[in-house]
């Protein structure tokens, strides 16, 4: 692990505070105590320090002045920003509370709302790191002509990822890199062509390998790569990068890249750096960091009842389990028709947990039982979920709990703790993987239909539902499957290009379901507005938090600007997104 204590060394790096100054004439000549020099900065420990520290900004952890010194707000799963804003999980506790998410999950936006600085914030204080680390580089010396390529590359890569994050939530943001001196940089020019920049000089520069397992090699470089192109639909220019990597990737601990055989294994602590992962941000427990450790972003996202007892946030929609249903050959009901009420899940919405439980009938997609928490079925080995006692508060949010974040009783104290975070809140040592293999192959699924080779495409979803298909991972209740599962491939031939793009995009919210990715995926396919507009009169009829939200388009598509971040660069260099004022 590389980045379990960032708070000390970042600390270290950048705190500066005068003691024993008293009246004495020399404070001025006394070294600030917690401070590092330049000369302890420019050699080779130190240039690794300011790494590590770029890497440490990727948990999302440190806020300062805060009043909790982290934000819900920096998540980096995107579990707010992704997840729920996407349609496929509601905020979960209470309406009331932390009502600016609220606003935030029914699309009343304000420049305002402190989460969007903090985000803001955050990503630019890592960018400034990764800067630091380019501006001190060149005046280390004891490094090998490999060492300082390998740094320089490795810190390309995590600028270009901050600058994706920064990109994707805001569309026009100012570019900073190690040349910039005044901070004050308009936001009027497209950074995407910078980002693939430093993605395709990672790529080119870092080896295939790194000592330790969190750091980012040639082929996450390349992942990103990939990725950065998907979403400017430059589909030709990623489809052979993208077949590269399923040939010939492997992962930093030099892994051929594959799917796990169990879908479940990508968030189990065992199956943590996987043949799977393509890139991961590392967490773990007794770590020296305090309270703050592990991934203290997902902290709020935990059953309310059963064994922890906070926090209630964070639960999936309705609508995505309806989203499992499948058809008597296993496939999607790629029409709709999931939400219709001869089809739509068994959900025990306003049902008592005391009250007999009727199992669901109907064909499944047994990935809708790895993904989330349904009454009367195994939730890991905590015991049978209870339903409306294991949520927060059913009437507002829906009856489901998450899974994918939690760990199973058998590794409490390993992949989670429940008093780890000063008892109030469990937190949990599983990797969030950013890139995973699968997302891999549904982009060359993705980029093969957009080209016109459909079959290719088949090819690769098949691939990913064949792994979820796998008998060894169906939830068993007693010893049977927990739920009558039926999932299947597509046999038939495929050479309707409308209907490949459908098979695709709703593979990826099966497979990636409440990982983060929806709402940015909704958008750059210009599906946002009926797709989110669908699920908000949907879902809005049922629960109590989303009614009468609606997503705007031309405006909603990306988040407002924080207002505090044009106040202090100046409105004329800073320009609010459409639609904000």
């Amino acid at each position: 692990m590389i980045f379990k204590k960032s708070l000390i060394i970042y600390a270290a790096i950048s705190m500066v505070v005068l003691v024993n100054s008293s009246c004495r004439k020399s404070f001025l000549e006394v070294k600030p105590w917690g401070a590092l020099s330049n000369d302890q900065l420019e050699t080779p420990a130190g240039i690794e320090k300011l790494l590590v520290a770029a890497y440490a900004s990727l948990g999302g952890q440190f806020i300062p002045d805060h009043q909790w010194a982290f934000s819900v707000a920096t998540e980096p799963e995107n579990w707010l920003w992704g997840s729920v804003v996407g349609g496929e999980a509601h905020k979960g506790s209470d309406n009331g509370d932390i009502t600016s998410m609220m606003a935030i999950a029914r699309y009343q936006w304000a420049p305002t709302f402190s989460e969007f600085d903090d985000k803001w914030t955050w990503l630019y204080d890592a960018i400034f790191r990764c800067n630091t680390v380019l501006k001190v580089l060149p005046k280390v010396e004891g490094l090998s002509d490999a060492q300082i390529i390998n740094t320089n590359a490795q810190s390309r890569f995590l600028r270009g990822l901050y600058a994706f994050e920064l990109k994707k939530m805001w569309n026009n943001v100012p570019w900073m890199d190690e040349t910039v001196t005044d901070y004050k940089v308009p936001n009027n020019v497209d950074i995407w062509p910078k980002i693939v920049e430093d993605f395709q000089y990672a790529f080119s520069n870092l080896p295939e390998t790194q000592t330790q397992v969190g750091r980012a090699n040639k082929w996450a470089a390349g992942a990103y790569l990939a990725k950065a192109y998907i979403f400017q639909k430059k589909y030709t220019e990623a489809l052979p990068l993208l077949k590269n990597i399923i040939t010939n990737g492997k992962t930093t601990n030099g892994l051929p890249y594959d799917l796990q055989p169990r879908f479940s294994g990508n968030f189990t602590f065992s199956g943590k750096n996987s043949a799977e992962s393509v890139f991961a941000i590392q967490t773990s427990l007794g770590n020296g960091a305090g309270g703050y450790q592990a991934n203290i972003s997902a902290l709020l996202n935990f059953p309310s009842g059963g064994y922890t007892g906070c926090c209630g946030f964070f639960q999936p929609s309705i609508e995505l389990a309806n989203s499992y249903r499948t058809d008597v050959n296993g496939l999607p009901l790629l029409d709709g028709s999931y939400n219709s009420a001869s089809s739509s899940v068994k959900n025990d919405m306003g049902i008592a947990s005391s009250d007999p439980f009727t199992a669901d009938a109907g064909n499944l997609d047994p990935r809708i039982d790895r993904t989330m928490g349904r009454r009367g079925i195994p939730y890991f080995d905590w015991g049978i979920m209870a339903g409306k006692d294991w949520v927060r508060n059913q009437v507002d949010a829906g009856p489901y709990i998450p899974k994918k974040n939690v760990y199973p009783k058998n590794e409490e104290g390993v992949a989670g703790d429940n008093a780890a975070n000063e008892t109030w809140a469990p937190t949990t040592a599983l990797n969030y993987s950013l890139i995973r293999f699968a997302d891999v192959l549904l982009w060359a699924a993705e980029a093969e239909i957009e080209v016109g080779t459909l079959e290719n495409a088949r090819a690769y979803i098949n691939r990913v539902r064949q792994r979820a298909a796998n008998p060894a991972d169906f939830v068993q209740n007693g010893g049977s499957p927990a739920a009558h599962y039926v999932i299947g491939l597509y046999n038939t031939p495929w050479t309707d290009q409308a209907y490949a793009r459908k098979a695709v995009k709703f593979e990826r919210k099966l497979e990636l379901a409440m990982e983060g990715h929806r709402f940015f995926d909704l958008v750059r396919w210009g599906d946002a507005d009926a797709v989110i507009n669908a699920y908000t009169a949907y879902e809005g009829a049922i629960t109590n938090d989303i009614p009468g939200a609606r997503f705007t388009a031309g405006k909603n598509e990306y988040y407002p600007i924080p207002q505090v971040q044009i106040d202090m660069t100046g409105a004329d260099l800073l320009k609010q997104n459409p639609g904000y004022r």
